[in-house]
């Protein structure tokens, strides 16, 4: 199976070729761990996810090295522990950020572990990284790339003009104008990043070449992959609003130091809330959390199967909008589902057609519209094959009874059921006997009986555990 990939460093779709095929390899920016992740940081925690499952499939799952960072080296992680030390906690300030850090990253493990994404095979932490780190700005101030100056080692752009701003397409000029720009003292360039800043004695800090500090956020990522992947591996990925600056930078400090670092960049659009960027002041952010704990603007706890399910109906490269109605549609759909396959055995294998919507970058949408496919067609032993790939085998967490009464006032079922009841009526009437049993059986096997009153009226109810497969499967006849 060829995989094809919208390379964003090339601006093209791309036939995928690992420089190793026993040994593919990705990177993908994870989260600064200073509170629980909200629903944007998601996104590209279930793209890549697809991903990393698509490239176990095709190359074998002892064959891939998926590495996701955390950044636990932040201002706002050291903020977070300045206030609790102001409030009173015990210890340390590095003590309370290892904590909080460490309280974060088991939140993140929770939230995503219930959004049905894999954990990565390497989830380094910056703190783990720091001599990698100022042995990587050594070599770059070695090479002309870099330099010191006030406590701090700077990157200078100037030294790389051929590379800098390929990536997002800029130009430094519009980068200048678009950016955030520290102007310093003691920077050649305003747009000369920084690799290590020294940090004050309430802050943490590192003994360096250049003073007591910390690490840029940018040089982080550059030292973790180039120590876990190698000089040059295959896919980086992450939002796009990490192009600029962060991968920008990432690129330009890993060619100057003689890595051939990525060779696919994959980025995944941005998420909106009801058609509008989340945001608290609009009153439309949440977290992860606040969806599978149900405090929310919907009210009722989410599911990770159908967070997932909504986030996959929209292509990577388009942007996402989280609805209220998308997720009770997902959440209906997913039960259903579910009824189908409840005592189904998987197919041995993955439908063709499914990795082939997922190899044709990442089609999610196309590969959900295969899965209606395959459930339409009653494929149940495929349809469970698919969801346990694409990690969409939703729980039923209410019981058999309450999934039927609500599907019915959802009109998810009533409209089939009413239109074969019609259906049985005509081929009494027309002496097809052999269709009425057919369909009698076939509301048997669904658990719903269905009795013909005195004077026309026609009553169904559930009578045993409700199964809906039997009905799709004869009204298709």
């Amino acid at each position: 199976m060829t995989i094809w990939l919208t390379n964003t460093a090339t601006r093209t779709k791309e036939e995928f070729t690992p420089l190793d095929p026993n040994n593919v390899r990705m990177y993908v920016c994870g989260p600064t761990v200073y509170d629980r992740a909200h629903l944007g940081n998601a996104r590209p925690v279930i793209v890549f996810d697809v991903l990393y499952r698509l490239l176990r499939h095709v190359y074998g799952a002892d064959h891939v090295t998926y590495v996701r960072n955390f950044t636990d080296v932040d201002d706002r992680i050291n903020e977070t522990a300045q206030k609790r030390r102001a409030a009173g906690a015990d210890g340390m300030l590095e003590d309370l950020i290892r904590e909080r850090s460490d309280e974060t990253i088991s939140w993140y493990h929770a939230d995503m572990d219930a959004l049905g994404a894999l954990r990565p095979d390497h989830e380094p932490r910056a703190t783990q990284y720091i001599d990698q780190m100022i042995a990587f700005i050594e070599d770059l101030i070695a090479k002309g790339h870099a330099y010191a100056a006030e406590g701090h080692a700077l990157f200078a752009v100037d030294s790389w003009p051929e590379g800098y701003g390929k990536l997002s397409g800029r130009s430094v000029d519009d980068m200048i104008a678009g950016a955030r720009v520290e102007v310093a003292p003691y920077k050649r360039n305003p747009m000369d990043f920084v690799l290590w800043k020294p940090s004050t004695d309430d802050l943490p800090g590192w003994d360096s070449p250049w003073g007591r500090g910390r690490p840029g956020w940018h040089i982080e990522c550059s030292a973790m992959a180039h120590e876990l992947l190698g000089d040059t591996f295959d896919i980086h990925g992450g939002g796009n609003d990490l192009m600029f600056p962060h991968h920008e930078n990432e690129i330009a400090q890993s060619k100057c130091a003689g890595h051939g670092f990525a060779r696919y960049w994959l980025h995944n659009e941005m998420l909106q809330v009801e058609g509008k960027k989340m945001s608290k002041s609009l009153g439309n952010f949440f977290t992860v959390r606040d969806l599978l704990d149900g405090n929310w603007s919907g009210g009722w706890k989410v599911p990770g199967e159908v967070i997932r399910f909504v986030f996959l109906s929209t292509h990577y490269r388009k942007p996402m909008d989280w609805t209220a109605e998308k997720a009770e549609q997902a959440k209906d759909t997913l039960e259903k589902w579910a009824l189908f396959t409840k005592d189904v055995k998987a197919s041995d294998t993955i439908p063709s057609k499914l990795v082939e919507m997922l190899s044709n970058d990442l089609n999610t949408p196309g590969a959900i519209a295969e899965l209606h496919r395959i459930s339409n067609s009653g494929e149940y032993g495929d349809l469970k094959s698919a969801l346990k790939f694409l990690s969409l085998e939703l729980a039923l967490s209410e019981t058999n009874a309450d999934v039927f009464d609500r599907l019915v006032e959802g009109e998810t079922v009533r409209p089939l059921i009413e239109a074969l009841i019609q259906e049985m009526q005509r081929a009494r009437e027309e002496k097809n006997y052999i269709r009425s049993d057919e369909i009698r059986d076939a509301f048997k096997e669904a658990g719903v009986s269905v009795r013909f009153e005195k004077g026309g009226e026609i009553v169904y109810k559930r009578e045993a555990d409700f199964h809906l497969a039997p009905l799709e499967s004869v009204a298709s006849k």
